[in-house]
C-alpha cells in the first residue's frame, strides 16, 4: 500500500494521526510530511493532537533514498522536514506522541516536538546522525537537549546510542513509559485530559512556555551551524553513510 497518514478525528477533540508506511517502518519522506502538515489544519472543535506509527513501530527516521547533496539554491535535504517539526512544536493545539518500537533520528525529533510522550519499556530512542556522516539540524538539537539536558544530548548525538523506554523515562524524554497493552489508554487518558481544559488558557501557556525555552543562537551562530550542515550533506562520508545502511553493512569514513 502507499505510505499515508491516517487522519481520525474522535469525541472530545481528539485528532488522532497515524503515520502509516509499513515498508520502512513508518520512515518519513517529503509527501508523508506533506500530509502531517495538512493535518495539522484541524476543525475548530480539535483540542489535542494524538501522533502514532502503525504496526507497532513509531518512526524509523527519515527515508535516506530522499537524502542527498545540498541542492544549487542551498536547500538541505531535510529543510521540509525541520520546518514541519517547528510548525507543530510552536502549534496552538497540543500534542502527545504516543511512542512504541522505534524513534530513530527524524522519527526522535517527531517525537521531542510534541508536547509530551508516551513509550512503553519496548520503545527506543536513536539519533544516528553521527553513523550517517550528517551533521543535525540546530533546531532539532536544541529539542532533544530541552528535553533531557545538554550532557545527555552530547551522549545521545555523538555516540548514536540507544535509549529504552525505562531509560528514557528517567531522562524525562518519556513521560509515562507503560506497558504495551496500556501505553495506548494512558496516550489516550492525557488526551482527554488536556482536551478538557480552555483552549485559549491551554495555547496561552504553550506559547509562554515555548517562548521560556527558545534557544538564544545568534544569527552568525545559526549561519555557522548551516554551513556545517551544508558541508556535511555533501561530503563523502555522507555518501558512504547512506550507501552503508542501505547495504547493511559498517560504514568506512575518511573524514572528508
Amino acid at each position: 500500500m502507499q505510505p499515508t497518514v491516517e487522519v481520525e478525528d474522535r469525541e472530545g477533540g481528539i485528532r488522532v494521526l497515524t503515520i502509516v508506511n509499513p515498508a520502512r517502518r513508518n520512515a518519513l519522506d517529503d509527501r508523508l510530511l506533506g500530509l502531517l502538515d495538512a493535518a495539522l489544519a484541524p476543525p475548530a472543535a480539535t483540542r489535542v493532537f494524538l501522533l502514532r506509527g502503525a504496526g507497532g513501530t513509531f518512526c524509523s527516521g527519515y527515508d535516506l533514498t530522499n537524502l542527498g547533496p545540498p541542492t544549487s539554491d542551498g536547500r538541505l535535504p531535510d529543510d521540509a522536514l525541520m520546518a514541519f517539526l517547528s510548525r507543530l512544536e510552536r502549534h496552538p493545539v497540543p500534542s502527545v506522541a504516543l511512542v512504541r518500537g522505534a524513534a530513530f533520528g527524524a522519527g526522535f525529533d517527531l517525537a521531542s516536538a510534541c508536547d509530551f510522550r508516551v513509550g512503553t519499556p519496548e520503545t527506543v530512542f536513536c539519533m544516528p546522525p553521527a553513523r550517517l556522516g550528517i551533521v543535525y539540524a540546530v533546531d532539532g538539537m536544541a529539542r532533544v537537549a530541552r528535553r533531557v539536558g545538554l550532557a545527555r544530548a552530547k551522549a545521545l548525538f555523538l555516540t548514536a546510542r540507544k535509549l529504552d523506554g525505562q531509560t528514557a523515562l528517567g531522562w524525562g524524554l518519556l513521560d509515562e513509559c507503560q506497558e504495551a497493552e496500556a501505553a495506548e489508554g494512558a496516550a489516550l487518558e492525557l488526551c482527554r485530559t488536556l482536551a478538557s481544559h480552555a483552549p485559549l488558557a491551554v495555547s496561552g501557556m504553550k506559547e509562554v512556555l515555548g517562548l521560556l525555552g527558545e534557544p538564544g543562537l545568534s544569527e552568525e551562530a545559526r549561519g555557522r551551524a548551516r554551513a556545517l550542515r551544508k558541508a556535511s550533506f555533501d561530503s563523502d562520508d555522507a555518501r558512504e553513510g547512506k550507501a552503508a545502511f542501505l547495504e547493511k553493512r559498517p560504514p568506512r569514513f575518511q573524514g572528508r
